[in-house]
This record gives structure tokens, sequence and C-alpha cells, in this order.
């Protein structure tokens, strides 16, 4: 049975998982659905109650039936890339190819009703917090009165996007920023803007959960670096990541926080503090695990292959994680 992964075509998170299915001999579809159609073309039918779908790529095609887990790792949106791209287009192509794929018995890294709603960061912080993890104090808001309240309750503060994503560039990140002590709070009534107590942070945190497997990295906040930079995405580039073991408080809160979410794999974000707290910032459902992996040698990438193959994957399957707590 062949492993499908939704994703670009330059995607280094996905080709570790790639490489490690290839060796063991399990067929894999890597396809774009921003090639649909043209690059990637796709087929359906219904008869006499029963489901017959097909995928073709680059010539190969492969039956839907014969799918035995679906990764949703980058997708592009549906027919992007078409000569003829349009709106209209790009919807069409997306109920065909998710709603055929809906039809089958392949389980989904993420299934895409749960990776919607965990996208939320509202929700993403009620749950945290519904899960036991310690969440810094935050606000949502397009009320410059309520905003400047809660400043001076917490004088020490970031502004990130509710979202995530860049105004111009959805492939742009925007950096977590941190409030200017004078600041008037007058531009939030213009869009949802979200407030959080800044953390002093020792370090950062990122924990990334393949199923049941917990692979913890930590980046250490250096006694030189600027007080100004407070997103680790744009520190500067002598950051490095070395494993940590998972605390149990916090293992047994995250596991709780991905059942709930329906989430067979979670990139999360925290923030240690001088006390050993590690606050929950967010949670990405698809996020990159390529450059950890590669600085601290966690097998991120086979974890996730062997999530995907459904079975042990070579010697390497009976491994224990030494970050596992």
């Amino acid at each position: 049975m062949t492993v499908l992964i939704l994703t670009c075509e330059q995607d280094v998170t996905a080709d570790l998982a790639v490489v490690e299915l290839n060796a063991n001999g399990i067929p894999v579809l890597r396809l774009d659905p921003a090639e649909l159609p043209g690059g990637v073309d796709v087929s359906g039918e219904y008869v006499h109650g029963a489901f017959e779908g097909h995928l073709s790529v680059g010539g190969r095609v492969v039956s839907m039936q014969g799918l035995r887990s679906i990764w949703v790792r980058r997708p592009g949106t549906p027919a992007t890339r078409s000569a003829e791209a349009s709106s209209w287009l790009s919807e069409e192509s997306a109920q065909a190819l998710y709603g055929m794929l809906r039809c089958t018995g392949a389980r989904w890294m993420n299934h895409p009703d749960a990776a919607r709603q965990a996208r939320l960061k509202p929700w993403q912080l009620w749950l945290a917090r519904e899960c036991g993890l310690p969440v810094p104090p935050t606000l949502i808001t397009t009320f410059p009165r309520v905003a400047r309240e809660f400043a001076v309750r917490y004088p020490d503060l970031v502004v990130k996007p509710v979202s995530g994503s860049h105004p111009g560039d959805d492939g742009l990140a925007v950096p977590t920023t941190r409030v200017r002590p004078d600041e008037d709070f007058r531009a939030v009534e213009h869009g949802p803007t979200l407030l959080q107590r800044r953390i002093r942070k020792a370090a950062d945190i990122r924990l990334t959960v393949v199923g049941e497997r917990m692979f913890a990295a930590r980046a250490a906040t250096g006694p030189d670096t600027d007080d100004a930079v407070v997103d680790v995405r744009f520190s500067p580039s002598d950051v490095t990541w070395s494993p940590v073991p998972v605390p149990p408080s916090v293992a047994e809160a995250v596991s709780g926080y991905l059942l709930r979410a329906q989430l067979a794999y979670g990139a999360f974000d925290f923030a240690e503090d001088a006390d050993g707290i590690w606050w929950f910032l967010e949670c990405n459902q698809s996020g990159q695990f390529g450059f950890i992996e590669i600085e601290t040698g966690q097998r991120i990438g086979s974890a996730v292959a062997q999530w995907l193959a459904g079975e042990p994957l070579g010697a390497a399957s009976g491994a224990t994680d030494p970050t596992r707590p």
C-alpha cells in the first residue's frame, strides 16, 4: 500500500521522511495539489454504491483504495499553477481531490477538519490552558481602550498576528515584536490584535510530537542576546538546538492536547523562563522539523515515516527516544 504526501516540491522536512520510507521499500506518492489539473490528475467513479478513485502524477497512476496514509504536510492551493488558474477552478479542484481522499480508508496526518481547527490561535490558547499547560496572559481585541487597560496590568507586552500569516505573502512570517512603552493602541481598531505578556526567556523550546513519540529541543538564550529580539526565528544564526527531556507534566498535557485536537502530529513552541517553566506559545499542526533533526540528530523523519507506514521500519524501529521522560 502507498503513502500519499501532499506538499510543495521543495520541502526538506518531507524529504527526511521520504528517504526513510524509500529505504524500507514503502511505496510513496508525493504531489502538490497546486499542480492539479495538469501535472496532477484525479478521477473518481461512483457506481453501484462503490467508489473507485485514482491519482496520476508524472504518468504514475495510483489507486486511492491502495492508500495506507495521507500526510498533509505543506500542500499548495489546488489549481494555482494551472494555465487556467482561477478561484473557481481552485475550489472545484479542492472539492474533487480532498472529497475523494475522504472516501478512502487511509489515516491522516493530520485530517483536514482537525487541521483547520488546530490553526485557530485563540482556540489553541484555550485548549492549552484546559489541558494544563501554562499560557501567558493574552488579549485579542479591536478595542483600543481594552488594550490600554491590559497594558497597564501587564506593562511588558509583545504583539503577534492572530493567524500567523503575512498580509502580503502567506509564505512569509511576521515576527513577534515587543510593544513600545508609549504605545497608544489606536491601531488595534483596524484589525484584531494579539497582545501577550512577554516571557523573559532562558530558552526557546521546540517540542515535536509524532503519534505518541516526543522530541524536545532547546535553544538557550545567550547573555549577549539582544533583549529586543523575542522571536527565535529572527535570532542570530549562531542559535543552536540541543535535545532535552520532556518534563512529565508537559508530556501529559501535550498528549491530552493532541488527543482533544485529534492531531497525529504537532510542533509545539514554548518559552522557558528562569524557573524552568515551559510557557505555551503555539502549536503548529504542520510545523517543520528538518532544522531540529539536522542540528540535534533526533530521528523525527524516521518517526514520521514509521507512523505513515503503520509498521516498524528497519532496525531503528525498536530504538527508544532518549528525549522521552
